[in-house]
């Protein structure tokens, strides 16, 4: 199931974007075999078992799970194995902790010279930082993106890690990955994916560096038609206290917005003029707060005024929207976004729950080891 049925990966454990990429790849109908560090599972992770019960971890869905001892050379060997018989090769640390392993670029790719071997990290696998711990807030920092969130005179605001680790993280690495992979069944080479969450946020900031380049974008804060600086696009508090979003941009939506809300006030005919955009913000958030968020919502349903409910994440799934398409779905007891986009002629299979401590003897057979040589693994403590 999925357009990516019969691509084979490999992927060494780790946390955030690397391993929301391996799962993207496995929504898409890939086969990945991730591997867990023994080191790691036997205490090496103990901040990430505070933030994941691995159970839980919806990153860590539709994938098999081979737990090695990658301090041993046997597990080494082992793994260049797996990676023999790889389309993809996924790993999420810092520049030189795979080499140091034995398992760098250039040991995987003169095992198997098609493998396309993508690497995720924050900063980049060079420049002065590259050896630098960091978060997405980090990365975020740099690509003059968390400066423009936020309202004026206020600080940046924190956009979740939605923006560095899933969006400029994973989903580039994701990209870099399939185009590679493209290229490599052209040429028969593989190569190296440098995916770094400062580059993939500074991409993501294109249209915003547009709106600069031609004038159009203010260095304020909270000053600008997209950063909820204009009364048209922002967000309202309604009479129940619970809220709206408002993104009538384009003038007939606009219109629409101001009749439906019952707005006869000559000063909002001046949508474009910036000038008047605070005062009109503070007269559409009074109208907004004579009304419960659902009385709104009834009045504007089927315009396109584009005002839509701010849901939080246990009103997401059930909207009527959600519902009908299928965006959310309840996979071992947890509910979770399901695979995305959507196929016409090779749609995605539902997604399985992880498979933490997962029988790793299993997992080799199909990728082609014998009893003996699973049981040499199993002698040496290296599987």
């Amino acid at each position: 199931m999925g357009p990516l049925q019969g691509v084979k990966v490999v992927e060494i454990a780790a946390m955030g974007p690397a391993p929301m990429g391996a799962m993207i790849l496995a929504d898409l109908g890939a086969e990945v075999l991730r591997i867990e560090r023994k080191q790691a599972v036997t205490g090496g992770r103990a901040a990430a078992s505070a933030l994941f019960d691995p159970q839980l971890d919806i990153l860590n869905r539709s994938r098999r799970v081979v737990t090695l001892d990658l301090k041993q050379p046997q597990a080494i060997a082992a793994t260049l194995r797996l990676v023999a018989g790889a389309d993809l090769f996924v790993e999420g640390f810092r520049p030189g902790v795979m080499e140091r392993l034995g398992l760098g670029p250039e040991p995987c790719l003169a095992r198997n010279p098609k493998l396309v071997y993508g690497r995720m990290t924050g900063w980049g696998q060079t420049g002065p930082l590259a050896q630098t711990a960091g978060h997405d807030i980090n990365y975020l920092s740099l690509s003059g993106a968390l400066h423009a969130i936020g309202e004026p005179g206020r600080k940046p605001v924190v956009p979740l890690n939605v923006v560095a680790d899933c969006g400029g993280g994973a989903m580039l690495l994701v990209v870099g990955l399939l185009a590679a992979l493209v290229e490599a069944r052209t040429s028969g080479r593989g190569q190296v994916v440098d995916a770094a969450m400062t580059d993939g946020s500074a991409l993501l900031m294109s249209m915003i560096y547009t709106l600069k380049a031609s004038g159009q974008w203010l260095p304020d804060r909270g000053s600008n038609l997209l950063d909820g600086g204009a009364h048209f696009y922002d967000t309202y508090a309604c009479a129940d206290g619970r809220w709206i979003s408002v993104g009538a941009i384009e003038p007939p939506f606009y219109a629409q917005l101001l009749k439906i809300a019952g707005i006869t006030d000559p000063a909002f005919a001046s949508q474009d003029d910036r000038s008047v955009w605070p005062e009109l913000k503070r007269r559409l958030a009074a109208v907004f707060a004579t009304k419960p968020r659902d009385a709104w919502l009834a009045l504007f349903e089927g315009s396109d005024a584009c005002v839509a409910p701010v849901l939080d994440m246990d009103e997401a799934p059930s909207h009527p929207h959600n519902a009908a398409r299928g965006t959310f779905v309840e996979v071992g007891g947890v509910v979770q976004p399901a695979p995305a986009p959507r196929f016409s002629r090779t749609p995605t299979a539902r997604p399985t729950p992880p498979t933490p401590g997962a029988d790793g003897s299993a997992v080799l057979a199909d990728w082609g080891f014998g009893a003996a040589e699973i049981e040499a693994l199993r002698a040496t403590g290296a599987l």
